[in-house]
């Protein structure tokens, strides 16, 4: 496993995105990913899982410190006079007595970002939540939310994948230092069968799957976190530390990325940064 460091934090590049995973299928493929050796693992209370998580990650019989456990509080529910008790609640279904990282699931068209930051650093300040980030903001309301802070953030979680060019926003975590977890890192399957990672991944006889992660946790200050309840997929998109792309190879995959946006709901912003015409250089 590799890691990336921030905040005094030990974060692992790849961890485990549970989206859709409920019930016993749900705790199965959780505790299943820790048995692998996913060491992060990255929930919500929109997720409607967080019990669980909790459970797989107690059953794991790991000590708390060994994890990295992230949530996020639903973009309806960021009342800033009721996160503590928002997080309360995420903490009970859990059953732990903090998480490591809180988001603010989507900007909150209703809240003010700064009053929600503020509550956020409440929070932490009670020792709930070590970090405190973002979930998919754009550049604009990102700048927002650090201002308000007023301390060091952890970072922003967005779609990231070969397709989506997300440049803007990773200019502007490179300039305060914090990192960008890509979630939908395999583009929903639309990545299978495209002619670039196919043929880089038969050099190294890898998966285009396996190939993309590693794509993506190679660039700087870049996390991400695959979900999958198919155990041999789960293991697969672990096998990814055994080699890495040159720097050809990287460009290749990077010329890719465009405007291709998979999760565009109705409270997502209205505007999102578009990409650059020229793709920030891959490092």
């Amino acid at each position: 496993m590799l890691y990336q460091t921030i905040n005094n934090a030990r974060v692992p590049v790849l961890g485990f995105g549970t989206w859709h995973l409920r019930g016993d299928s749900g705790r199965d493929a959780v505790r299943y990913a820790i048995d692998v050796g996913y060491r992060s693992i990255d929930t919500a209370s929109r997720y409607e899982n967080e019990v669980e998580v909790g459970q797989a990650i107690a059953a794991s019989g790991l000590k708390r410190s060994d994890l990295f456990v992230a949530t996020k509080i639903r973009y309806l529910e960021l009342e800033p006079d009721k996160i503590e008790a928002r997080m309360r609640e995420s903490l009970d279904r859990l059953g732990l007595d903090y998480v490591d990282l809180i988001m603010p699931h989507w900007p909150s068209p209703t809240f003010p970002i700064g009053d929600v930051m503020k509550a956020l650093r409440a929070v932490q300040e009670k020792g709930w939540a070590r970090q405190v980030g973002m979930s998919n903001f754009p550049v604009a309301v990102m700048r927002e939310a650090i201002t308000a802070f007023g301390a060091p953030l952890f970072g922003n979680q967005v779609e990231y994948h070969p397709y989506l060019d997300q440049s803007a926003v990773m200019a502007e975590l490179h300039k305060t230092g914090m990192l960008l977890t890509a979630c939908i890192p395999l583009a929903r399957g639309a990545i299978e069968g495209d002619p670039v990672l196919t043929a880089i991944g038969a050099k190294y006889s890898k998966t285009v799957a396996q190939i993309t992660l590693r794509w993506l946790i190679q660039q700087r200050g870049v996390l991400a976190i695959p979900k999958s309840g198919q155990h041999a997929r789960i293991k697969a998109n672990f096998e990814i530390f055994d080699f890495a792309l040159e720097p050809g190879e990287m460009a290749r995959i990077g010329a890719l990325r465009g405007g291709k946006r998979l999760v565009n709901p109705d409270w997502a912003p209205v505007v999102w940064d578009q990409p650059w015409a020229e793709p920030a250089a891959i490092v």
